[in-house]
């Protein structure tokens, strides 16, 4: 069992940056990575990008690269969203998750940006970006 908690979200104009977190408990080390995903009202989860927990590898999406930054704390069992530019479009609750038990990471965005290859999610946390 994997326990996740995203943290750091808030309001914020266009042009504006925000860190967020996703604090991990419980059997971490079984998960080759963690992802983090979006939700705007009206619209369907979207992959924002992954990080390969081993090494840090990263994969983003194109809406967002170049923009955000993600990382890890291996010892604090946290990965971060550094957010930068942010625009009215990335508004959105924003959810971290781990990917599924013995997958192992495969550096493809059409494999890690798939929700379903993730089995443990956080709550979420809701960034609003005013223009």
């Amino acid at each position: 069992q994997v326990q996740l908690g995203e943290s750091g979200g808030g309001l914020v104009q266009a042009g504006g940056s925000l860190r967020l977190s996703c604090a991990a408990s419980g059997r971490t080390s079984r998960h080759s990575g963690m992802g983090w995903f979006r939700q705007a009202p009206g619209k369907e989860r979207e992959f924002v990008g992954g990080i390969q927990r081993s090494d840090g590898r990263t994969l983003y999406a194109d809406s967002v690269k170049g923009r955000f930054t993600i990382s890890r704390d291996n010892a604090k069992n946290t990965i971060y969203l550094e957010m930068k530019s942010l625009k009215p479009e990335d508004t959105a609750v924003y959810y971290c998750a781990a990917l599924r038990d013995g997958l192992l990471w495969v550096p493809s965005v059409n494999y890690v940006g798939r929700a379903s290859n993730y089995n443990y999610w956080g709550q979420g946390t809701q960034v609003t970006v005013s223009s």
